[in-house]
């Protein structure tokens, strides 16, 4: 898969995942197990980005 076309695809994952977990934490509380699941979720996603978007370091 083109990197351009998993980061759009990963952008909108992360802005859905980013409203669900608002709108949970406001109608459960922030230590829901389904909020917490939500901002695992989110995590992950967030994660991925950032590893095809940020050049890696490379050591000598």
């Amino acid at each position: 898969m083109k990197i351009e076309l998993l980061k759009s695809k990963l952008e909108m994952k992360i802005n859905s995942l980013r409203a669900l977990m608002v709108s949970t934490a406001q109608l459960k509380g922030f230590t829901h197990p389904d909020t917490i699941k939500c901002s695992q979720e989110l995590d992950v996603c967030l994660n991925e980005y950032h590893n095809i978007t940020i050049p890696r370091k490379t050591t000598i």
